[in-house]
Formats: C-alpha cells, structure tokens, sequence
C-alpha cells in the first residue's frame, strides 16, 4: 500500500532519472501519462490490518495533489464489496514537478526549449543533454550563450561557403558581443562546443570548442625556474618565470639538469644547482615536454607525489622522456614517512603502467592493492627540506649540495 508519501518519493526518483527524456517528449509533443499503481491489498492483508488499511484509503480520498485517483471494487468474503483506491494518474508534468519541488526549473527548461529549437532545430536532438543550461542558466547568461552560437556559427558557415580559412584568428574575448570575457567562455566552453557540432554534424563531434569555431587558443604556460646563474643570463637574468610552452622549448640553451616537480612551493623551495632549471606543476599536461629539443640531452628527474596519480605522471613523463629518472619515489621513501600520510581521494584506472620501472610499478601496485593501508598518499612537500634537497642533490651528476641544503619558507607563488 502507497501512501502520498511513498508515492511523491517514488516520482522524486523517477523524476531524477527521466526529466531529460521528457522534456524531450514534451518539446517534441509526445504524450505523457505516468499511472502508479497504489498497492491494493489483498483480503486478508486488510482483516490483518484493518486501521492500516483504513488510514490508507482515507488518505487517498482526501487527495488534493495532482493528478486523478482512479478507484477500484473488490468483493471480499468477509468485508464485501470495498472501495479502494488502484492508481493515480499523473498527466501533468508541470503540476508533478511542483510536488516534488521541481516546478520552476521545470518550467524555465521547457520555456526555453521552444524557442530554441525553432531557431535550431537541429538542437532538438540533444535537449535532453542540455536541461540544466536550460533550467539553470540566468536570463542573461542564456541570452549570451544564444549571441555567442550564432556568431560563430554564423561566421565559420560563411566561411565554408566562400572557401575561405575557417580561422577566425581572433579570442574569445574578442568577439564582438556585449559582456563577453575569458572566464565566461570557458565555463560553457563545453556546451557550447556541444550545440555548435550538432549544428554542424555529427562528424565533428567531440572536437574542442576553439578547433570547432576556428577561434585562437591562449597559449599554455609553463611555470620554470632557472637554478643557475649562468643560464639566468641567457633569458635577462630571470630566475622565475611563465611563459607560452612553444617560447620556452624554442630557448637557444643546453641545461645539463632539469628537475621536474609536480608541487609549485616545492619547485620555488629548490635551491641553485650549477646547469639546472626546475619545471613545476604541470600535472598529466608531462607530455608537452616532449617537444623540448633541449631535454634530450639534460638528465631530466621527475618528482611527485606518492600515489597512485603520481606514478601515472611519472609514467606520462617517461613516454614523452624515455631517458627520465625518478627521485624520492621509492617504498623507502614512503615507508619513512608513514607518520605524515594522507588518503588519496580517487586511485588512479591503469592496472599497468609500461613505462615505469620495476621497482616503481611495484610501489604503484602497492598502493592500487592498499598494501600498507587504506588509500595511501605521501604528498612531496611533507618530506623533510634537508632530506629531500640532498636526496635531489644526489640524484644529479653534481652529487652534492654546494650550500645548506636548510632553506627559509619559499616566497609567494
């Protein structure tokens, strides 16, 4: 037997799971009827449990929610004949909404979706994929995102029908559009990348919004610091910098070391060592690096984090760098300091990872088998300063620290 209770917990489910194949249905004017069935209980269920029974049908007679309680005659032995309630039927998806508190989100998605797919209606396809822009975006930013899909997609179809390069060669902030910046476009980079390819076709689906409107990518930058005076010279005297990835792999230079670091206050930490630079923070983006002529001949070290997401980087770095050793990333290491462990929230997918070593894959299985404890993580810059400056230092072809390997806090990133 449903109550209102369980029913409303019920569409509250359904509704989760199915409110963007019907607005779909409702754009598209496909019926919609959603009965639940009440639960009639059988004879002797109600002898068993007559007030149950009782304050259920009396429940539903006094049903002033949506939808229509259809009733059902059941002759009974003992009781005769009953009447009970066998069905609600909800025929109004505005009205279930409001019941389970979804009324306005609902309404601001299928209020939209009309319009818009008689301006596209190629769209049609994948408004369910796009019902929470729909319900959530602010009038504003709505309106924008329509200005922004038809500029570009205005622009690039003129393009293609002339002939034309469909390199727009402009930003993002530089379209011509009223309250258009960086941040904005990024955020909905994505759905708009979406309903520009579905305007285009299939066939450039899954492409990034800049190579899909032809718009000019900011560059990427790489955090680097230059650990010798010596190399300091070549770029003004510049110790720390940032600059577009292509600029800094086009340096007219020979490191002898470079020290790969994932933390950016670890890589500020690291002390001047004759020949070195330092690359900080780059993440599973490693693979860039293997565009750098002058790596090839540096003895190139990697050290990160470890955990699982660690050696994934380290494995990501030796693809692009074959020749790359990794530093304090061994079960020593981690074995010693267990007193400054963390959990690692998400394990990184791979079961192998063919580029690390033996010893090193050894350790990621380890960590993917919790066989020193649950999830464990040991982030680099919990390691002890001095060990871990001699450590770096030793792993070099200098051997050795020139200075106290004691540093003061790192400046400001």
């Amino acid at each position: 037997m449903k109550l209102p209770s369980d029913v409303r917990l019920w569409f509250a489910r359904r509704y989760a799971s199915l409110h963007r194949q019907w607005l779909h249905e409702a754009v598209t004017g496909q019926p919609w009827q959603q009965p639940v069935t009440l639960g009639i209980p059988t004879e002797a269920a109600a002898l068993h449990q007559a007030p149950a029974v009782r304050a259920w049908a009396d429940a539903w007679r006094d049903w002033r929610g949506p939808g229509q309680v259809a009733w059902a005659a059941r002759r009974w032995k003992t009781l005769g004949v009953q009447q009970l309630p066998a069905t609600l039927q909800l025929d109004d998806i505005a009205a279930a909404a409001d019941w389970i508190g979804e009324r306005e989100r609902w309404q601001t998605a299928l209020a939209r979706s009309g319009p818009l797919v008689r301006r596209w209606p190629a769209l049609t396809t994948i408004l369910a994929r796009l019902y929470d822009t729909l319900a959530d975006y602010s009038d504003i930013d709505f309106q924008r995102l329509q200005d922004v899909l038809d500029w570009l997609q205005r622009h690039a179809t003129s393009a293609l029908a002339t002939g034309l390069n469909t390199e727009l060669n402009v930003y993002p902030r530089q379209l011509p559009l009223a309250g258009m910046d960086s941040k904005w476009f990024e955020a909905r980079s994505g759905v708009l990348a979406l309903m520009l390819a579905t305007l285009r076709g299939d066939e450039v689906t899954g492409r990034d919004l800049y190579t899909l409107a032809g718009l000019r990518r900011p560059p990427p930058l790489l955090r680097m610091r230059i650990l010798d005076p010596v190399l300091r010279a070549v770029v003004g005297g510049v110790g720390d910098l940032a600059a577009p990835v292509d600029m800094l792999a086009a340096l007219s230079w020979q490191p002898s070391v470079v020290i790969i670091v994932e933390n950016l206050q670890t890589g500020l930490a690291l002390q001047d060592l004759p020949g070195a630079v330092a690359i900080m923070g780059l993440g599973y983006a490693v693979g860039q690096l293997a565009t750098f002529p002058w790596l090839a001949q540096a003895h190139c070290m990697y050290w990160g984090d470890i955990d699982t997401h660690g050696y994934a980087i380290l494995h990501r770095a030796r693809q692009a760098l074959p020749h790359l050793v990794s530093v304090l990333m061994d079960e020593a290491t981690l074995l010693n300091g267990a007193s400054l462990w963390v959990q690692e929230t998400a394990a990184a997918p791979a079961v192998t990872l063919h580029a690390l070593t033996v010893d090193e894959h050894a350790v990621y299985d380890g960590l993917r088998h919790h066989r020193w404890g649950q999830a464990v993580r040991l982030e680099q810059e919990r390691i002890a300063w001095d060990v871990a400056w001699a450590a770096v230092v030793n792993a070099t072809p200098h051997g050795k620290p020139e200075s106290d390997p004691v540093r003061g806090p790192p400046p400001n990133p």
